[in-house]
């Protein structure tokens, strides 16, 4: 048995996948600990796993809600530095309380989200064997592949890789200030400064959400990087109440803008207004962003509610309209139900392009969002066939990834070996754009 921690955000889209790989480690008789801040406590219990507080003087009970209130706010590169700027504050907090609180609580190994900047710093200075999660967009650098924040598709053109690195650059100026705090501690701990960005990631497995038939195509992913399709798991997320009985039997169409970028009310009435006069029920889910009762007299009076059951909805879903996050994304694809996206922020962007991409859904831009593209891109999905084809494709490839239980097979694998755990020959081919 291996005691592991935990390591994300304390964001919904982080949190629910690493507690599935959590929950499937522990079914198999290892341990496992989430090291985090106050707010993630409640969640944490709730999943079954234990539960080890960080970061406490700056990120106290209730400071998540409020810092997620105003990012909700916000979109695009705004966003971004906006989360950024916070996460220079979470990531100096991590690299300072949490070696001792893993130390305390006795971790052997690391689950640690790629989006933690200073991930392989911490490992590094304890010296513990760790594995990198890819609970968000895959970041690994590779100029043939726009960065995570542009709804730029494919192309292997000379001038898009150049248009790839001036957009690279800009993210690495965002990102600076972090990368600061990183450098201060790895001369603090006596550890070598990084020459090149391929000494960040783990040297013993990465694992990803994504089925390899949703990336681009790349050819610079280490052979220990395995694409192994989503991590559901529905058996410990809270319960949520919801009103089946008003489910008229038409077709289902599922509106949400996530858990984060939410608090933009004039997006729910575009898609209301966009779904007029269509032969299907609307459904809003606010995702916390607000009562339903703010937003009652919607046109064509779709049914709005503050969280929905999104599993079981999707499972009815005949479309879903989404910001576009990876979970909520993947969730779809798994259940074989193309979207239209309206990307808000972060990596949004990035999924929305594979969406187009793969011929599984279409977007549009919240700078370009009107009702009228926005009811011409329902309709298309909604009437040609190809889209529910490509997602029922892609759902087939989720299926053979082997999700959550071949991702545990892998960390396994690696903690108990102590060495790469190698993916198999030709799991970078990914040359599937749309078919």
């Amino acid at each position: 048995m291996t005691h592991f921690a935990i390591i994300c955000p304390a964001a919904t889209g982080h949190l629910n996948p690493m507690f599935a790989l959590g929950r499937e480690l522990q079914r198999r008789s290892h341990r496992v600990t989430f090291i985090g801040v106050l707010d993630a406590q409640a969640t944490t219990l709730a999943a079954g796993l234990e539960f080890q507080a960080i970061a406490q003087s700056e990120y106290p009970l209730g400071a998540m809600p409020k810092f997620t209130a105003q990012l909700g706010k916000l979109n695009g590169l705004a966003a971004l530095r906006y989360a950024f700027s916070d996460f220079q504050q979470w990531n100096a907090a991590l690299l300072r309380d949490a070696p001792g609180a893993i130390r305390e609580a006795g971790v052997e190994a690391l689950l640690v989200d790629q989006v933690i900047p200073v991930r392989e710093t911490l490992a590094e200075f304890l010296d513990m064997p760790w594995i990198e999660v890819c609970n968000a967009l895959i970041i690994n650098p590779d100029d043939t592949i726009p960065p995570f924040f542009t709804t730029w598709s494919y192309n292997p053109a000379w001038w898009a890789r150049l248009r790839n690195l001036a957009a690279y650059l800009v993210f690495s100026r965002i990102a600076g200030p972090i990368e600061k705090v990183n450098e201060q501690y790895r001369r603090q701990w006596k550890l070598p400064l990084h020459s090149s960005s391929n000494e960040r990631f783990s040297p013993l497995a990465t694992i990803s959400q994504q089925p390899a038939e949703f990336e681009f195509p790349r050819q610079t992913l280490p052979d220990y990087f395995h694409f192994t399709g989503p991590y559901h798991d529905s058996t410990r997320r809270l319960p949520i109440d919801f009103p089946y009985e008003k489910l008229t039997g038409q077709p289902l169409i599922y509106a949400s803008m996530g858990t984060l970028q939410n608090r933009q009310q004039e997006v729910f009435q575009s898609i209301a207004e966009a779904c007029v006069g269509l032969d299907a029920q609307l459904v809003i889910s606010l995702g916390g962003s607000g009562s339903p009762e703010s937003l009652q007299g919607l046109p064509g009076n779709p049914l709005v509610v503050g969280y929905a059951p999104q599993l079981e909805l999707l499972k009815k879903a005949t479309l879903t309209i989404t910001h576009a996050g990876l979970n909520t994304t993947l969730e779809c694809l798994s259940n074989g139900v193309p979207m239209v996206a309206i990307p808000i922020a972060h990596d949004q962007p990035g999924n929305a392009a594979r969406i187009a991409w793969t011929g599984t859904g279409e977007f549009v831009p919240l700078s370009q969002l009107s009702v009228p593209k926005l009811r011409g891109a329902i309709q298309r999905v909604l009437t040609q066939e190809s889209y529910k084809k490509n997602a029922t494709r892609l759902q087939e490839a989720i299926r053979r990834a082997g999700g959550v239980s071949r991702a545990t097979d892998i960390v396994e694998q690696a903690i108990s070996t102590g060495k790469p755990a190698l993916a198999q020959e030709g799991i970078f081919s990914t040359q599937n754009s749309r078919k």
